[in-house]
């Protein structure tokens, strides 16, 4: 049967602004940002040097990054995220420098909003992802500038950046596995979900979970003791997800993984549960992939993988051509309007940019009411930021630590800490009339939405039902070759468990890019039964390899079903 062409997705109204509980570590990149900005912040006041603070606060948003990453990879990403934050302040302070045209700046933030995009999608940076880069290169490129002044005023945001590294690296000292005892309790949890409420939500979010738990394992470093523990536990999680998908007995119910859940996301030692059948093999096989991801030719695989990412052919491209489209016919369309420093308008439209038409609509609709009640929160609170240079400097502290408190919630409640932040900080360099700050922020917000979503249905992501066939093709190769181990007499432990992770790995990716596709619009037929056979033959491979391992034990009626 040929695959069902998709109807043009719905554009959610209802429930976009619903609110949702707070994530579980939302006070983490709020207590960040506030040290990492504070002390910069509090330096320049008492040097009398405020005028600098747009600088600092280049490096100092760079603390809001890799909050969700093991302290071993987190290093390294901060470190990436600072490098890169710069040389985009850099390309912006350069264009500023030699050129006041507008319609070049706005070319220049365009282009800009695009690289950061991209490179954001193709590494997974995550959240706060591309918006933080291009608020600050976008802003950089309206403030007067000597050449002269380029190389100090980088150097300041080095020195922020450097100070923000050693802020989101330094719980590392007192609780080095805290990211990875929080990716194993999520993994507990969602296999207590799927357990208790079996069906095709919550196995994909519990696969998610667990997938997502084996990766934080892999990237923190050596083994350590209670690193260990919770490599067990994720087994166990992995044990029920694979028992409540065959039918077959269970060693641990959900309330025995939500214990284990809540214990290993508190401050007490990590449980120490009992040893699971193949846990030898899952550990050893574990040891044997971080191996390989330290070694030369695991860095170089992780390199082709960024590579392919932004080659030609990638889905990252039509966005990233989107995001350059949408935010030059922002800027140019605002600056026609009368805008001075139509900045906020590239700004705004880079956010809407989401994988497909009905998150990106979604976002649109969050941003514009979020960032339209933030203009008024700046109207009411304008008078007492301008009683002192510290009453502003603590203003803005004030509103660093909201947005990030308040945007796990909601992005529409985290922008309306946004916006009187942002203006805010316009402050540093002199006093503006208020009415002219709200005037054209109001209008920046309403253009740059617009026009962004016009850039959406412009470039339809064609590319996204090819990712799905891609997928497709990934998961039926990965389980061939784990078929083809099961028809061996003895195969070995290792490459079984290889292939049962990384058909495990397939099936999630085939998950997720059935969902971007579902939303995305004017592209290829799905093929739906395609996927469905897919899946349904996975699991099936995935029952049996498990039950080879030892992971669980069938009913003899069930077979290798």
């Amino acid at each position: 049967m040929r695959p069902r062409k998709p109807s043009a997705p719905r554009l959610p109204v209802s429930g976009t602004l619903r609110l949702r509980s707070p994530a579980e570590t939302w006070y983490k990149p709020a207590l960040s940002v506030v040290v990492a900005s504070g002390a910069p912040n509090l330096l320049l006041y008492s040097l009398d040097r405020l005028d600098l603070v747009m600088y600092t606060m280049a490096g100092s948003l760079c603390a809001l990054y890799g909050h969700n990453l093991p302290y071993a990879r987190r290093v390294h990403t901060v470190l990436r995220v600072v490098l890169g934050m710069v040389a985009g302040l850099a390309a912006s302070l350069a264009t500023a420098a030699f050129t006041d045209s507008t319609a070049v700046l706005i070319a220049v933030g365009a282009v800009l909003a695009a690289v950061q995009k991209t490179f954001c999608d193709a590494s997974r940076i995550g959240p706060p992802g591309n918006v933080i880069f291009t608020f600050v290169s976008s802003a950089a490129l309206f403030v007067p500038q000597e050449p002269g002044q380029i190389p100090g005023h980088l150097a300041l945001a080095l020195a922020a950046g450097a100070f923000s590294w050693l802020v989101t690296a330094g719980p590392a000292l007192w609780r080095r596995e805290g990211p990875e005892r929080r990716a194993t309790a999520r993994a507990l949890d969602a296999a207590a979900a799927y357990a208790a409420d079996p069906g095709p939500r919550t196995r994909h979010a519990a696969a998610a979970a667990v997938q997502g738990a084996w990766q934080s394992l892999l990237a923190a470093g050596r083994p350590t003791p209670d690193r260990q523990r919770l490599e067990r536990l994720v087994v166990h999680a992995e044990r029920a997800l694979a028992a409540v998908s065959a039918g077959g007995p269970r060693d641990a119910g959900p309330g025995q993984l939500a214990d284990w859940a809540a214990r290993t996301r508190g401050r007490g030692p990590v449980p120490d549960p009992p040893p699971a059948p193949g846990t030898v093999e899952q550990l050893f096989g574990i040891d044997a992939e971080r191996s390989g991801q330290r070694n030369r030719r695991g860095r170089r695989e992780a390199r082709l993988r960024l590579l392919r990412a932004i080659s030609p052919g990638s889905p990252v491209l039509p966005v990233a051509v989107r995001t350059l489209i949408g935010c030059a016919l922002a800027g140019y369309v605002s600056a026609g309007l009368g805008v001075g420093r139509p900045y906020w308008a590239l700004v705004t439209a880079a956010s809407v940019y989401q994988p497909n038409l009905t998150l990106s609509w979604s976002r649109a609709l969050q941003r514009v009411f979020g960032n339209l009640v933030g203009v008024l929160v700046f109207a009411a609170v304008i008078p007492a930021a301008r009683i002192s240079p510290l009453a502003l400097v603590l203003c803005v502290l004030f509103f660093n630590f909201a947005a990030e408190a308040l945007i796990t919630r909601n992005y529409w409640l985290g922008s309306v800490a946004v916006t009187p932040l942002a203006l805010l900080v316009l402050e540093f360099s002199g006093t503006h009339p208020a009415w002219e700050l709200i005037s054209d922020r109001a209008l920046d917000i309403l253009v740059g939405a617009a026009l962004g979503l016009l850039a959406v249905f412009a470039v339809p992501n064609r590319r996204a039902g090819g990712r799905v066939e891609k997928a497709i093709a990934a998961t039926e190769e990965a389980r061939a070759r784990a078929e083809r181990l099961l028809a061996e007499p003895a195969p070995d432990a290792l490459a079984l468990e290889t292939a049962r992770r990384r058909l495990t790995a397939g099936l999630v990716e085939l998950r997720d890019a059935s969902d971007v596709a579902s939303g995305e619009w004017w592209q290829r037929a799905l093929p739906e039964e395609d996927m469905l056979a897919a899946e349904q033959a996975a699991h099936r491979t995935l029952a049996a390899t498990a039950q080879r391992q030892g992971l669980i034990t069938l009913p003899p009626s069930n077979g290798a079903v």
